[in-house]
């Protein structure tokens, strides 16, 4: 492999409390601790890793967004990602882009930068869409193993342990492909000092969806964002006849 493509994606720190808008139209943003997605970072771990273990000779990290998705892949590069490419998407063109925008993004970039493998994290912490990985791989028509917890080379390309409801599936793909980054995959690296200032000198390019030809009309509309429901306060019981009673009385079983 000579090439690894990463998707990084820009969103609300894990650590926020999230807070509804009042029109329930979304999630408040503004003046938010933003962050990289958490399984992104483990996608950039296992690309520069394979970097360091000689399996790929240069990864480029890739986010779709505001201005403020440069922090987000200034992190990538700090991390050894080699360069990064904007894809500026902004104002209400980013409020509604959608995982299959992105996955066009991505295989179009693939394409033109020839690149043997595309990882991505599963999933986004923010909408847990789930869908850009295998996407990305349906539109690319090339073999896809998600939910990694561990990749392997192989001779005829890449031995991919899956994680599923059932336990672990090991599957062995060609490249090119595509991977999505389960948590079980690696450890992501701090950033060092030194990794930062390197990465501030590192190459950056800015392109839009329309010069990679993608529409980004949307194809779902949200109609309500709510906050979960208050959970009941519990109760402690006596005994097992109270509890399977009150279970009864519940409708429970």
């Amino acid at each position: 492999m000579s090439r690894v493509l990463v998707g990084v994606k820009r969103v609300i720190d894990y650590a926020v409390k999230i807070r509804v808008k009042p029109d329930k139209s979304g999630v408040v943003t503004d003046g938010v601790k933003h962050s990289m997605n958490p399984f992104d970072e483990i996608a950039v771990e296992e690309a520069v890793r394979m970097k360091e273990k000689k399996l790929a000779k240069e990864v480029i990290a890739v986010s779709c967004g505001p201005a403020q998705a440069q922090e987000t892949l200034r992190t990538a590069l700090a991390m050894g990602a080699d360069r990064a490419i904007h894809v500026e998407v902004a104002g209400a063109e980013y409020e509604t882009l959608q995982p299959i925008h992105v996955a066009k993004i991505l295989a179009k970039i693939s394409q033109d930068e020839k690149a043997d493998l595309v990882i991505v994290g599963k999933q986004a912490i923010d909408d847990d869409s789930n869908q850009t990985a295998q996407m990305t791989a349906a539109l690319l028509d090339w073999p896809q193993g998600t939910f990694a917890s561990k990749v392997e080379k192989s001779d005829a390309g890449l031995t991919v342990t899956r994680e599923i409801d059932g336990g672990l599936e090991v599957i062995k793909t060609k490249v090119p492909a595509v991977l999505s980054a389960d948590l079980r995959l690696n450890e992501p690296r701090y950033a060092t000092l030194p990794n930062i200032m390197k990465a501030k000198k590192k190459p950056m390019k800015k392109v839009s969806a329309k010069d990679l030809g993608v529409d980004l009309a949307p194809r779902i509309k949200v109609i309500s964002v709510e906050d979960p429901p208050v959970r009941q306060a519990g109760s402690v019981v006596p005994d097992v006849d109270t509890l399977v009673a009150k279970l009864k009385e519940g409708g429970h079983v």
